[in-house]
């Protein structure tokens, strides 16, 4: 895979070194704008930071992560995916792990996506032993609007394609990355809404504003 360069703001393979910048772009622009973090009042970065800190790096080890930089800004960061490998026995890791973890918003996050996973079921309906999973997405709040998130999201695919995974999974909490990714021919083939995902009292967990109403998850065969 080489670099590519558009519009002024290059993608390429991010590196474990890229990290360091990566992170705190994380807080000022993932965090604060993605529906379940924003919505919880928390500060979703603190939580369980040094098990993200290695699992982030981890998917970085694999070459599967990418990097969008400034030509005209020395090189600044202005957004990133984290992504990785997954295999079968990982839905059953992800749900003991996420049902071991606090209940702050973090945990609350992880045990709704692996009540996801394990309902969208992708290895036993697609037949595959492996998937390039899309973990985080995220893009500099002065870029939005111009297409990097597409442009991200479809290189990846290219990535993906040349590591040879049969399909690439993203489970999109927000409306605007589903319909982003459906408009690169990825497809819902699960979702669950927030207002039926309830607390034992009865009460919604999640309550993100409009129009962030479910958790898809977006699937495209590579």
């Amino acid at each position: 895979f080489k670099m590519t360069s558009k519009d002024g703001v290059s993608i390429r393979i991010m590196t474990p070194k890229d990290y360091d910048s990566v992170k705190p772009f994380m807080g000022k622009e993932f965090f604060t704008a993605e529906p379940l973090c924003q919505s919880s009042g928390e500060n979703v970065q603190l939580q369980d930071e040094k098990e993200n800190d290695e699992y982030h790096l981890s998917m970085i080890a694999q070459g599967t992560c990418l990097l969008a930089t400034d030509d005209n800004n020395a090189g600044r960061v202005v957004g990133f995916v984290l992504a990785g490998a997954q295999y079968p026995e990982d839905v059953e890791k992800h749900r003991k792990e996420a049902e071991e973890m606090p209940q702050h918003a973090w945990g609350r996050i992880c045990r709704l996506l692996s009540k996801v996973e394990l309902e969208a079921n992708l290895f036993g309906r697609f037949g595959v032993s492996k998937v390039l999973y899309s973990h985080i997405t995220s893009v500099d709040s002065s870029m939005r609007g111009r297409g990097l998130g597409s442009r991200l999201a479809a290189t990846l695919m290219e990535v993906g394609r040349s590591k040879g995974f049969p399909l690439m999974v993203a489970y999109c909490t927000s409306f605007y990355s589903a319909r982003q990714k459906e408009a690169l021919g990825m497809q819902c083939i699960h979702s669950v809404a927030y207002a039926d995902y309830k607390d034992a009292q009865g009460k919604a967990i999640f309550t993100p504003a409009a129009p962030h109403t479910h958790c898809r998850v977006m699937v495209i065969k590579l």
